[in-house]
């Protein structure tokens, strides 16, 4: 494993976390609108504009049903484009990610409190969406407060493999590809507005294979229905393993990408 820079990990990826963390906090006004706003729309528009269409989806109603998915695609989102276009200015245009190399700090110290500091995100975003669909009524409680501490490792997956397209893109708006090519059909393909059991057979096992959102929703939906199958089981450890392996990775390539 020290091939991939994990023993220059140290404590100081706390201090690129805090940092972060600050930042966020002194625009939290602006920060914390989107989990507010974003589940309200789409409940409105798809759970109760397109679900008066709908009668029920495996026998609940369509804004229950797409409720857990609406915690997972924050999530993504949350993670992802942190740790992509936001990543990039401070590495890029700021000139962040050199000034805090430059002190005791290791890349890999910088690389793992970005991703930190994205699954963070993540996280907080799926706590204030919470309590707007408890209100709507399509969550219970307690059972969904889970849905809190599995956005950790969601978030950590989504930001790892965000910073990973960070590490290999040439320019800001190169991120549009895989904004556009990666995020927006998993957005759509992945179980969110309707279940993968519906596709064919071999488009499910591509999706549970490889679309991280499709395994992030599975898992959220079994927590939020109190429904869990081997199929959980396997969802859960496809997000940790995935998400270990794609931080291995962005380690390495953020270590070529920013080394002289």
């Amino acid at each position: 494993m020290a091939y991939f820079g994990l023993s220059e990990i140290s404590r100081g990826s706390i201090a690129v976390w805090r940092r972060n963390m600050d930042a966020f906090m002194k625009t939290y006004q602006v920060n914390f609108i989107p989990p507010f706003v974003e589940p309200v729309l789409y409940l409105l528009a798809l759970g109760y504009g397109v679900g008066a269409l709908i009668q029920e989806v495996d026998g609940i109603s369509y804004p229950v049903f797409i409720a857990p998915a609406l915690v997972s695609i924050s999530v993504m989102y949350s993670s992802f484009f942190e740790c992509t276009y936001s990543s990039y200015v401070r590495m890029y245009y700021q000139k962040t990610f050199d000034a805090m190399i430059a002190t005791p700090l290791s890349i890999e110290d910088v690389i793992t409190g970005e991703i930190l500091w994205g699954a963070t995100r993540s996280t907080i975003y799926a706590t204030l969406m919470i309590p707007v669909l408890f209100l709507f009524g399509v969550i219970d409680m307690p059972t969904s407060l889970l849905l809190i501490p599995f956005a950790i490792p969601a978030g950590f997956l989504f930001a790892a493999i965000g910073i990973c397209f960070t590490a290999i893109t040439p320019g800001i708006d190169a991120l549009n590809y895989p904004a556009f090519l990666f995020i927006t059909p998993m957005f759509l393909f992945s179980g969110t507005f309707f279940p993968i059991s519906i596709l064919p057979q071999t488009l499910q096992y591509f999706a549970f294979g490889f679309l991280p959102l499709a395994n992030v929703v599975s898992v959220n939906r079994a927590i939020t229905f109190g429904e869990f199958s081997p199929l959980i089981l396997y969802n859960i450890l496809w997000v940790i393993g995935v998400g270990v392996l794609f931080f291995l990775i962005a380690l390495k390539l953020m270590k070529r990408r920013l080394t002289v």
